[in-house]
Formats: C-alpha cells, structure tokens, sequence
C-alpha cells in the first residue's frame, strides 16, 4: 500500500477502534447531566425533568418525567399466612404465593446458574421476585387458590378473582378480574461477570416528535440513564464516583408503552402486552453498595394500567434474550443490535443453523468464518490481485516522480494514466477492509449478548461468551487469554503478505501497531470474538499464499523476471558530492 491508502487504512482502523471502545463503554455521562442528578440524589426531592432536560421533542423523553431518589416503602403484608403453589412446564417454573396472586420466583429449567450441567451442585438459573413479585399490584391482599390445572392457578378474593396461565416459550399470561392498577413485571439483577450489564428497554408509543420507537433508557437522555450506567463493563457501562447516589432511587416514566423489559446480558423479564391501557411505567434502581464506584445491582418495574378496566389480560416474558423467541412478541429490540440490526438477525440464524448441523458453537463460529470469507473471497481476491499490480507498477512510478518532480500536477496527471492504462485502482485495498467493518460491527453486537453462547465450550475454552481467563491465579490482567495472542500474531503475518507499495519502515510500523492495537482492544473481548478474527485473519493469509504462488506461476510460463518491491538505493557519499 502506498502512503495515501496506509493513512486511509489506518483512518478506518481509527474508526473501528472508535467504535469498539464506544461499546464497551458506551460513553461517560455529560459532566452537567451528572452533576444535577447528583444534586437531586443529595437533596432527596422530587424534581420535573423539563426544567434540568431538554424538550421531549428534542432529547426524546418525556417532558413531565420524574426522578424520586428514595427508597421505595415496602408494602404492608396481609395478616393471613401465606401459600406457595407450584407451577411449571418443560422451560419454566414458577413459585406462585397467595399474597396478591403473584409470580415470587421464576426458575429457567433449560440454563446453569454457572458453568457445566445442571445439578444439584449446579442449579437452574432463578429469579427471585420477591422484593417485588411479577403481578404484584399498589397493594398486597390475601388470596385463596380457587382452581388448580396443569397449565394454571385461579386465585380468588371476595369478587376479585386472577388466573395465571404459563404457556410455551416462556410465557406468563395474567387474566384478571375486577383488579387495576400498575403491575409489576419482576425484578432483574446484576450478574458478576465484568461484561454483564443491567438496563431497562421500552417501546414508547410518543418516543419524541410524534414517533413511536424503542428507548434504551441507559442510552440519551432519559431520566433512567444516570442510574443504569455504572457498570464494569457492557451495555450500561461506564464509571463515575458513588458521592452523592443514593441507595435506590424510584424514576417515574409516564407516557403510553407497547412493551417494557429489565434485562441483564443474557435474560430478560418483560411487560409484552395488556388488553389495559397504560401510561407509564415506574422503575426503582438499587445501587451496589459494596462497590467502591457507582454500580447498579438490580432493577425492578411496574406498568401503570389504567384501575377502571373491569376485565384485563397482560402477558409476561420470563427468560433467555433469544433472537426468534423475542422476534415473536415484537420485542426484538431488546437485543440492543442497533444500526446493524438488518446484518445482526441473518448472522444470529446461520449460527443456530450451523450448530444444529453440528451441535457446538465453536464449530458453529467456524463455520460461519468460513461462509463470511468465501462470500468476501472475490473481493479480497481482486483487491490482493490489485495490490500486487501496484506493487509491480512501482518503476514506472518511481520514472514518472523522476521525470516530472518539479511539476506536481502533471505528475498526478500521468500517474493516474498509469493507473488506467494498467486498470489498477488504488483504493483497492481498503474496499475490503471497509466492506468487513459491518460484519465485524455486527458479530461484536451479536456474539458479546447471544444466550446461545453462554457457557458454550470449546477446545480449551470454558465459555465462549467470556475471555478464556486461563491461570488467573498466576497471570496478571484477569488471566492468560490465547486467541488475542494468536489474532495479534496473525494481524502481523497478514500485513507481512499483503503486497507492499511503499516505504518499508512504514510496513514495519503498521506490523507492530496494528498487532499492538488489537491485542490491546482484544484481550478482555469474548472468546467468541476473538476466534472469528483469528480465523478470519488465517483465511486472508491463506488467501494472499495461493494469489502469490498464482502469479509466479503466471510469470514464470511468460520467461519473465517477477517484479518485487522497489527500494531506492542508498545514498553515499559521492553520490552527495557530486548532487546525484
């Protein structure tokens, strides 16, 4: 590559780069944002968000949203002792207490708590409600289980009577009779991973200037977002002091919503729908009080539904952030694929399909390097093939700088003939790396919260959805990591074989900085990521060998002499004297 297209390169690197951090960090909170929020946490009052915000037309948000920093008063229990009735399917299993007729714990059958089958050592993944009970309403009254079957509970109290049903696919279905009121979808907490996240989705049906759309209220300007962030890493990421942050913190959102979720990086529980309607919804954020920096540890909602509605059927999601089960609820925005969501939903499936043709995710990832390449391989091959006319072009380059120094128009003039004479574009070696950028974008969005790769093993790697950690105990930085390794030495051997039109110091330098680089972004990345990138790069490599040994063969047959990189002679001393 010649200089121009090194600096172009290096520009979409930058950017790249740029990107990558900006998701793992999701950019700090605006200073000014920061400060009045923590000014309202300090004085524990309630404040409009219209008078420290932007206009809801222009921030997206609610003019007459609300930041309560308090604790949120714990309901008065009935004096009636309470009854936990069980009912459960094949995915779920769900802990239902007599006090409001609610959902206290929610059990996913098919996941581990942590790595390896499910046991008794190894429990399913629960969620406990109990600080606030899917279901739960403004007030907590005693109920009497009136009708048990496979499927349901019916629960009854004086003319008030509510059936909760649980259907496939993690359904939770509510059909309530002379209650209204908010209702409350459950209670989502922090994991212990530094990649988790914790975050609160909806979609608004005035998401400001009259549209209706997803908000991600750990993202722009909603009031929410100065109590989501905090996070190790992830999603909701970012780090500030806790000075100032209250314990827990009640933020009202007011306004009609089609669907609400608390999600972690792999589950979710959600409000999908409701014969009521609705006008908001009520989050309550309680901090981590055991991390020294501001941290959240869980979140819970409630969906306010209008109290008049004499009949009312609301459905629930309780489980995995999987791509088709939340495709079918309309809620597929919780997957947080953001502007290349029309590329993330293609490669979710064709992993799925690759690992029920062989059912390991490595494989699967394997394969789908293999597809993205062979897909990429006329591209690549013509951009290499280019590049190595460019390579060859170099002495008649270097006649034409020669001939026409003195006069840097007509030298551009006639490089550019040169160019079309031979049919070399210079820019084609950036036209694949620019093309790459997307897919790679779109992996990184999908393989760093896919549920499908949670513990998934591979070779030596425990969890494809974390770094490989390997003697953590001995190594520094969280443990050795082999693949950014490996990523980092193949980086260099593909800019080793990529055809060089230029100065070889600069070669040199982009050998060590690009390695360097990625290595650095890499190394607490999900395995996942990692293996599609070293195994992207041993793809090109192999791809630059066969297009080399095609050329020499094709020169060869011709009885002509391989052209290789031209390198200017050194300068002595004579040469100096005599001014050549």
């Amino acid at each position: 590559m010649n200089k121009t297209e090194k600096i172009i390169c290096l520009l979409l690197g930058v950017v790249l780069a740029w990107y990558v951090w900006n998701e793992m960090g999701r950019a700090k909170e605006r200073q000014k944002y920061l400060a009045e929020q923590a000014a309202i946490a300090a004085t524990n009052v309630t404040v409009e968000a219209a008078a420290p915000q932007p206009s809801a037309s222009e921030a997206n948000v609610p003019a007459n949203s609300e930041t309560n920093a308090v604790a949120t008063p714990a309901p008065v229990l009935p004096t009636t002792p309470e009854k936990i009735v069980v009912l459960e399917n094949d995915e779920l299993k769900l802990e239902l207490s007599t006090w409001g007729a609610v959902v206290k714990k929610a059990t996913l059958k098919k996941y581990a708590k942590d790595r390896g089958e499910i046991s008794d050592e190894n429990p399913p993944v629960a969620f406990d409600f109990a600080d606030s009970p899917l279901g739960a309403g403004e007030a907590v009254e005693s109920f009497e289980v009136a009708e048990e079957n496979p499927d349901s509970f019916r629960f009854v109290n004086g003319d008030k009577s509510r059936t909760i049903r649980l259907g496939a696919d993690y359904r939770i279905t509510l059909e309530d009779e002379g209650i209204g009121g908010a209702i409350s979808l459950g209670q989502m907490r922090m994991g212990d991973s530094k990649n988790d996240l914790l975050s609160v989705d909806s979609w608004a049906m005035d998401a400001g200037k009259g549209k209706e759309g997803v908000i991600h209220h750990c993202e722009g300007d909603s009031p929410l977002k100065g109590y989501l962030v905090g996070g190790l890493s992830g999603g909701c990421s970012g780090s500030k002091s806790a000075a100032g942050m209250p314990e827990e913190a009640a933020i009202k959102y007011p306004g009609a919503q089609k669907w609400v979720a608390v999600k972690n990086r792999f589950f979710v529980t959600a409000f999908c729908s409701s014969t009521a309607a609705n006008a908001g919804f009520d989050a309550t954020v309680a901090r981590d009080m055991s991390a020294s920096n501001y941290r959240p540890a869980s979140v819970f909602a409630k969906v306010r539904l209008a109290d008049d509605a004499a009949k009312r059927t609301s459905v629930f999601y309780v489980g995995p952030k999987k791509q088709s089960l939340l495709w079918d609820l309309g809620m597929k925005d919780v997957m947080e694929f953001g502007m290349w969501r029309w590329l993330c939903y293609p490669l979710v499936w064709v992993l799925n399909f690759f690992n029920n043709m062989i059912p390991n995710y490595g494989v699967a990832i394997i394969l789908l390097t293999i597809l993205v390449r062979l897909l990429f391989w006329p591209l690549t091959h013509k951009s290499t093939v280019g590049m190595k006319k460019m390579q060859e072009l170099q002495p008649k380059m270097k006649e034409i700088q020669a001939k026409f120094k003195d006069n840097p128009q007509r030298m551009q003039q006639e490089t550019w003939a040169l160019y079309k004479e031979y049919k070399v574009n210079p820019m084609s070696s950036c036209l694949p790396m620019l093309i790459q950028i997307p897919v790679f974008i779109a992996l990184f969005n999908v393989l760093r919260s896919a549920v499908e790769l949670r513990y998934a093993p591979f070779l030596w790697i425990g969890d494809l959805s974390e770094p490989e950690a390997l003697f953590s105990s001995w190594f520094p930085f969280g443990g050795l990591n082999i693949l950014p390794i490996l990523m980092a030495v193949s980086t260099g051997l593909q800019s080793a074989f990529t055809p060089a039109t230029g100065d070889k110091s600069q070669q040199k330098m982009m050998m060590i900085f690009m390695p360097a680089m990625m290595l650095f972004m890499f190394y607490s990345f999900p395995s996942a990521l990692s293996l599609y990138w070293f195994l992207s790069n041993l793809f090109s490599i192999v791809q630059m060998w066969i297009i080399r040994r095609q050329t020499a063969a094709k020169t060869a047959a011709k009885g002509e002499v391989l052209m290789g990189e031209v390198i200017d002679p050194p300068v002595t001393r004579q040469m100096r004297r005599h001014g050549k």
